[in-house]
């Protein structure tokens, strides 16, 4: 009996660890902390991901208002935690061991910022400097962002041709900030636009001047900008350029003839490529304040630039007729120039808006129209 009492308690024993052992293959830990940023502010709604190194598994848990954050149910064992929010690391823990305890792991953001600095060798000085820059940084990506907003509506605004709403929304923007060049240049595209609709000429002449402050506002902006970069970026040039341009515009409809020519001379030297427009230009406002003489001379300009520009030639065309003569038996004496203007324009624009008006100028001053430039148009016989 003795023994065989023996033998039941050891198999009693044997299943008391047996139960125990199995109990013990179930077992969890529990992980709580808080987390703070680099003022010390919790961090509420961000993600920590506690991936254990041992058989992968992974688990997300997140911080309340208080930047808190807890959970039950975490294996034992070797964990690597990230710590993240709108998908940006914000700090990150190797290794970090798990036991059947309560595990405390607070991320303080400042404190792990001083300890990296401290690893690379950089200063407390320096490291504020770091801080103050990035804090720089991240206020400048949300006023940027605005930005982005209000020149969005305004866009959506002019294309729409409610050129006030877009005023509105781009002098916000220069409210929010003034130093940006192209908010600028587009609150002065919006005036301009708005000033050709006025059916007031006081209102027209108001807005189109607040256009041109605007623009020479971008135009300042932009230059300094340009003169202080030591590479003279094209793309850059060509952009002030285009400032150039369209401030020339609003001085030649306010009828600041001198301004409007000097604009549009310096839009041609920033951007040589495009200069045979902005002499054109120049042209066009001359012929506009029957300034003649000035108006052939830009044309010329607009055709040694590119001799290709058809409508150059026929400016310069109409420009030269209002220059013929006649005799005293009535013959029309064209001015010299003339019939080449005209039929150089015929030549590249056979069928080209003008092309009726020049054949008429050209029988008007009694002049063979002409298929090519230098040869003759010939008959046909019948």
């Amino acid at each position: 009996m003795k023994k065989y009492s023996l033998v039941v308690a050891l198999v009693v024993f044997l299943a008391g660890l047996c139960v125990t052992a199995a109990h013990a293959q179930g077992a969890f830990g529990s992980v709580k902390g808080v987390c703070k940023d680099a003022t010390g502010v919790p961090i509420a709604g961000a993600s920590l991901e506690w991936h254990n190194l041992d058989n992968g598994r992974k688990y997300t848990l997140k911080t309340n208002a208080k930047g808190e954050y807890f959970s039950l149910g975490i294996e034992p064992g070797k964990y690597d935690v990230t710590l993240t929010k709108d998908g940006k690391l914000l700090d990150k823990l190797n290794g970090y061991a798990v036991t059947l305890d309560e595990m405390t792991l607070d991320f303080d953001l400042k404190k792990s910022a001083e300890e990296s600095a401290k690893q690379s060798g950089i200063t407390p000085e320096k490291m504020a400097e770091m801080k103050a820059a990035q804090e720089k940084h991240d206020k400048d990506v949300g006023v940027v962002k605005a930005l982005n907003e209000k020149l969005a509506a305004a866009k959506a605004a002019s294309d729409a041709g409610d050129f006030d709403t877009a005023i509105a929304q781009l002098t916000s923007a220069t409210e929010t900030d003034a130093s940006r060049d192209l908010i600028w240049f587009k609150l002065g595209d919006a005036y301009r636009n708005s000033g050709l609709k006025q059916t007031d000429p006081a209102e027209k002449t108001k807005r189109l001047t607040e256009a041109a402050t605007d623009y020479e506002k971008a135009v300042d902006l932009k230059q300094k900008a340009y003169d202080a970069d030591p590479k003279k970026s094209p793309d850059d040039a060509k952009t002030l350029a285009a400032y150039y341009n369209n401030l020339a515009d609003a001085d030649a409809k306010s009828g600041k003839i001198d301004d409007a020519v000097k604009a549009y001379t310096q839009a041609a030297t920033l951007n040589p490529t495009g200069a045979s427009q902005y002499y054109y230009n120049i042209g066009a406002v001359y012929t506009n304040a029957n300034k003649i003489d000035d108006a052939i001379a830009a044309f010329d300009k607009a055709i040694a630039a590119d001799p290709t520009k058809a409508d150059a030639y026929y400016q310069k065309g109409v420009n030269l007729i209002s220059k013929a003569t006649t005799d005293p038996n009535g013959k029309v004496i064209p001015a010299p120039g003339t019939a080449d203007a005209l039929n150089k324009y015929l030549e590249l624009q056979p069928t080209g808006p003008y092309a009726d008006a020049a054949k008429g100028m050209l029988q008007y001053i009694g002049s063979k129209i002409e298929t090519s430039y230098g040869k003759t148009k010939s008959s046909t016989k019948k």
